[in-house]
Order: C-alpha cells, then sequence, then structure tokens
C-alpha cells in the first residue's frame, strides 16, 4: 500500500530537494510514495532495474525518479536522476524521520541521582543507573533498561525493551532496535576438576557513531578488553557477536548470523544472514560472506567467499551426501597406500 505524505508537495518542489530536473509538468501534486508495481495517480515512485520493465510500462504514478534515459508512460513526470533508489531512500528519510512521541522525562521511570541526562526523552518504565550519561536529543522507548557507567551519545534512539548493561559505550546517532541486549556476559567457562568453572567477563562494549543494531541481537562484552562495533556498523535482528569481537567500520551483517570470541573483521565488509565467523579468526577490508557460510579460517584477501550446498529434493541431498561419503573414504584409502 502506498504511504501517504505528511504533507502533500509538488514535484518541482522534490526535484528541488534531490537537487535535480524535472520532465514533465512540476506542479502535479504527490500525496503518497510507493512501490512501482502498486504505484497509482498521486503517487511517487522510483525506476532503477530494467528487470522491473514491464512494471513500467504499467505504472500510472503522477512521477518517478528515474535515469535520463528512461522512457516513462504518457502523463507521468519524470524526476531526472542517475541514482533514483538512492535518491527516494534519501526523500524517504526526509520526510518520515522518526520524532519523540513524548518529550521530557517520564515520571514513571526511574533515574539514579548521579546520572547526568541532557535534553533527552526517556518513556515510561525505563531504568538509568549509577553514572550513566545520555547526550542530548536522544529518546529511549518504553521499558528500556541502563545500568551503571553507561555512556549513551547524542541524537540515539533505543527502542522498547532493549537492555543496556554496565560499562557499555555508545556513540552518537545510533538506533537500537527492540530486544537488543548490549552488554551481556560472554560464553567464558573453563573445565575443572568440579565441572565448568566460569571466566569473569569484566570488559566493556564499545560502539562507535552511527550504528544501526536489529531487534533480539546481543553483543557480549569483552573478558578482559572490549568488545568494539566501528562507525557506522549495520546489523540485523538475531545476531550473535560473542565476547572480544572488533568489527570494522561500516561493515554490515545480517539476520542470524554468528561470530564467534575474539573474531576480528574488517571494514565495509558484508555477513551474509546466518553466517557463522569461526572465533579467533581475522578477515580483511572489503570481504563479502555469502548466506549460510560457515568461515572457519581467517581471509587475507578481499573477495566474495561462499561455502553452502544450494538446495535440492530430499533425494538429491541423500545422493549428494553419498558421493561426498564415498569421495572422502576412497581419499582416505589412497593415503593409506601412499604412505604405506
Amino acid at each position: 500500500m502506498p504511504r501517504t505524505l505528511p504533507t502533500p508537495l509538488s514535484v518541482g518542489t522534490i526535484a528541488e530537494r534531490l537537487g535535480a530536473t524535472v520532465r514533465g509538468d512540476p506542479d502535479r501534486l504527490v500525496t503518497a510514495v510507493a512501490s512501482l508495481k502498486v504505484a497509482r495517480a498521486g503517487d511517487l515512485s522510483f525506476f532503477s532495474d530494467k528487470r522491473h520493465i514491464a512494471a513500467l510500462a504499467a505504472c500510472e504514478a503522477t512521477a518517478l525518479i528515474a535515469p535520463a534515459d528512461t522512457a516513462l508512460p504518457p502523463g507521468v513526470a519524470h524526476i531526472v536522476s542517475a541514482g533514483p533508489h538512492l535518491d527516494f531512500i534519501r526523500l524517504l528519510n526526509e520526510l518520515f524521520s522518526d520524532k519523540p512521541l513524548f518529550v521530557g522525562l517520564s515520571k514513571h521511570s526511574t533515574y539514579h541521582s548521579t546520572s547526568v541526562l541532557n535534553d533527552v526523552n526517556i518513556a515510561d518504565h525505563c531504568g538509568i543507573g549509577e553514572k550513566s550519561y545520555i547526550g542530548a536529543g536522544t529518546t529511549i522507548h518504553s521499558g528500556v533498561q541502563i545500568g551503571a557507567n553507561v555512556q549513551i551519545g547524542r541524537d540515539c534512539v533505543i527502542y522498547a525493551g532493549v537492555v543496556v548493561n554496565s560499562g557499555v559505550r555508545i556513540g552518537d546517532r545510533c538506533v537500537i532496535q527492540s530486544g537488543a541486549v548490549i552488554g551481556s556476559d560472554g560464553f567464558g567457562f573453563q573445565p575443572s576438576a568440579n565441572g565448568w568453572l566460569k571466566v569473569p567477563q569484566v570488559g566493556g562494549v564499545w560502539i562507535g557513531d552511527d550504528v544501526e543494531i536489529g531487534a533480539n541481537t546481543c553483543i557480549d562484552r569483552g573478558a578482559i578488553e572490549d568488545t568494539v562495533i566501528g562507525n557506522g556498523v549495520k546489523i540485523d535482528n538475531l545476531v550473535q557477536i560473542a565476547h572480544n569481537v572488533h568489527i570494522g567500520e561500516h561493515t554490515a551483517i545480517a539476520g542470524c548470523a554468528g561470530i564467534a570470541g575474539s573474531a576480528v573483521i574488517g571494514k565495509r565488509c558484508m555477513i551474509g544472514g546466518a553466517a557463522m565467523i569461526q572465533g579467533h579468526i581475522e578477515i580483511c577490508d572489503d570481504v563479502v560472506i555469502s548466506g549460510a557460510t560457515y568461515v572457519t579460517d581467517s581471509i587475507r584477501e578481499k573477495g566474495r567467499y561462499t561455502a553452502v550446498f544450494p538446495y535440492g529434493t530430499h533425494r538429491e541431498w541423500l545422493r549428494m551426501a553419498g558421493n561426498l561419503r564415498r569421495s572422502a573414504k576412497s581419499s582416505s584409502k589412497k593415503k593409506d597406500t601412499t604412505e604405506s
């Protein structure tokens, strides 16, 4: 369904905001934004991929953001753009930016007398621990719990039910979605004669500026040194980041990925959904890990890495597994013959 704009805008006004030019009537009004397939009269959409040429031909939108060489349907105003998708995203960010639903400090939350809250917005049923600092313009939704000695920068948004444990540092303009837990104990246990001995987790978590953390993601505190998330990192829902992990600036991690302790991931990497990264390895800058790939060794050269089987019928998988077993047994026999 289209998303109604807060205020109708002319095509010319939209183009001016994007620094673009218009082919067609700049005075036509846009009242909503929509995807190309569902856009109708009054809507604004974008076209950037020739795979969607059929949807373009049938589109009834009032205006489209599209490259200069695109032939639009008759009557559709053309906002000329070299990067239509990015311009559309920029416009959405401007028009639908989150604004606090509440202002000031709720009387239904608790604040330690030593905490410093500079021009922040805090909803009901939150708890702020001792000697914690929250920067100006930050909004904290209901039910958030923030421990002692936590520092949170300016203009952050922390959604309902987030837990930020003691000793965590969060930079400016960060977004943390509901249910995330930052600074929980790392999984540190040492076997002993009397069972598993817990290793104290006395490090913290350091999160840079402009980081986004998805719902129900967990980032563990370091065992001694801090777990570090660099500037501009984007983390999806249900991601596990273990103790002492370092993630370089502007890396993106998709949902259900797991990163084991003390792994170091470089800058501008992309980690696919359900990928698994072994602990105590290093991945260099500009690496792409395909979804569901298990990385067991350090990666020293940039590029894309994949280690998954495409799906098939159950019968096909059994046949493939049988072939793998036979191949492994054959290799083992050849090795034994060579060594003897």
